[in-house]
């Protein structure tokens, strides 16, 4: 007799688990910077609407597949397809699957360095950080190693614990205080001199702003990160799913999510754009934003200490969501597949992520005259390039075809399952788009990504 899968406790649990999940360091990170780089307040709009037209229908079809297969991406895949289709569409499974491994090979060694310098506010070194002391953190493989196996530990101890026990409890706990950190991180900053002049830049539109660089590439990337910040694609979301009941339907839990994940990225903008306009900071820094510029408006802000505490807290704590989500998938592969218990799941893939891991960290130090896409580019530059630029796309292009086409799944189980319980249901008119144009989007979101990267 087949064991039944666990479940949610809760509805709220369910909900906290896939938002923490989609909220990490795209929000934190990347949401700020790339709004700054593409002129705030319009920018900001596009991506909104990026995000009901095409994150919104993916994210509902990822969560339907995985409640229906009750399964990781390969096994439900192979039991949803048309029985009639010869295509194997187990195989593409397995492909997009293994963008959860690559993903946690350089996931885990970001979130160690949001822990060191969190412990390094902590421990009070954080009134003299500077770009050298984040130059030596990456030029050390040992410290390093160390933060990197710390988070790795946290989350295959968390999942080790069960859906129930431990995962659904430890979430509810660090969504609950990530929410109560973001809002007193955010009242700081909208008190700070000149913090309107930054709302201001971050919200309101202004069309002169890309007269340089063009309302296309803004477009592009409001797409890309409308897209990405959902995680949607590789099954991330779809285990979520499987281990949530058939008593609500599902659009308005998605609904649910996405409002929590877009949230969270607004107000990060609403933390540092203030901050960074109180002092004179460019929000446009790029990927050294957080690491080097931020630490330097907390070092000019009164208690800056505490703040940046706070700050680096609430980072660890929103790459620590994404991360026990991500390796809880990992843990669910194991015991789908092989069969496995879920505490050996957990210490397998425990081991070989810690050493899949090292070569990012190597990529700062014993390796880092090797640029595998050219230029200075690092380890951790490709296996981000093969996840965010390729896999996410191209999951998110198969589900779309799996559910709205006879060649998978089709229209009348997706809108079954997707449906199924008390709420929102998602009516039948929208079937022409989600089934045409929204694999149209996606198609040209992948081929301007790609092009975007090599140019």
């Amino acid at each position: 007799m087949a064991k039944q899968r666990e479940q949610f406790a809760s509805r709220l649990g369910f909900i906290f688990l896939t938002a923490g999940c989609a909220i990490g360091l795209g929000n934190v990170w990347r949401f700020p910077y790339v709004t700054g780089q593409y002129g705030g307040g319009l920018f900001v709009l596009l991506y909104l609407l990026f995000l009901i037209i095409m994150g919104f229908p993916v994210l509902t079809m990822e969560l339907a597949l995985g409640r229906a297969g009750r399964s990781t991406f390969p096994g439900a895949f192979a039991k949803l397809q048309n029985p009639q289709n010869r295509f194997r569409w187990r195989v593409p499974g397995f492909i997009l699957f293994s963008g959860n491994l690559i993903l946690l090979m350089f996931y885990t060694v970001v979130t160690g360095w949001l822990l060191a310098y969190a412990w390094m506010y902590l421990s009070g070194r954080g009134t003299t950080l500077n770009a050298e002391d984040f130059s030596a953190l990456l030029a050390a493989p040992g410290r390093q190693t160390l933060y990197t196996f710390i988070a790795l530990a946290i989350s295959a101890a968390v999942c080790m614990g069960g859906v129930r026990g431990a995962i659904e409890k430890s979430i509810k706990f660090m969504m609950g205080g990530l929410f109560l950190m973001l809002a007193g991180l955010v009242a700081n900053a909208l008190l700070l001199p000149g913090a309107g002049a930054g709302v201001k830049f971050f919200l309101q539109p202004d069309f002169t702003r890309f007269a340089g660089g063009g309302l296309l590439p803004a477009i592009h990337a409001a797409m890309a990160q409308a897209f990405f910040t959902l995680s949607i694609g590789i099954g991330a979301l779809a285990v979520c799913g499987s281990y949530s009941g058939r008593e609500r339907a599902l659009p308005q839990e998605s609904f649910w999510i996405i409002l929590l994940d877009t949230v969270v990225a607004i107000c990060a903008g609403l933390v540092i754009f203030p901050s960074c306009q109180a002092f004179g900071i460019a929000p446009d820094a790029g990927p050294p934003l957080i690491f080097i510029t931020l630490p330097r408006v907390f070092q000019n802000m009164s208690g800056g200490t505490f703040w940046g505490a706070l700050f680096f807290l609430f980072l660890a704590i929103a790459a620590l969501s994404t991360l026990i989500a991500v390796f809880e998938n990992l843990a669910a592969f194991g015991m789908d597949e092989f069969h496995w218990s879920r505490r050996r799941s957990c210490a397998v893939f425990a081991a070989a992520l810690a050493l899949l891991s090292l070569p990012c960290v190597f990529g700062f130090n014993f390796w880092r005259n090797f640029h595998p896409l050219g230029g200075g580019s690092t380890i951790l530059d490709l296996e981000d390039f093969v996840v965010s630029n390729n896999l996410l796309p191209l999951g998110a292009l198969c589900l779309t075809v799996f559910c709205m086409h006879r060649a998978g799944w089709g229209e009348e189980g997706f809108y079954a399952e997707v449906n199924a319980g008390s709420g929102w249901k998602i009516p039948r008119w929208p079937g022409f788009y989600c089934k045409w144009v929204l694999p149209l989007l996606i198609f040209a979101v992948w081929m301007l990504g790609l092009s975007a990267f090599f140019d």
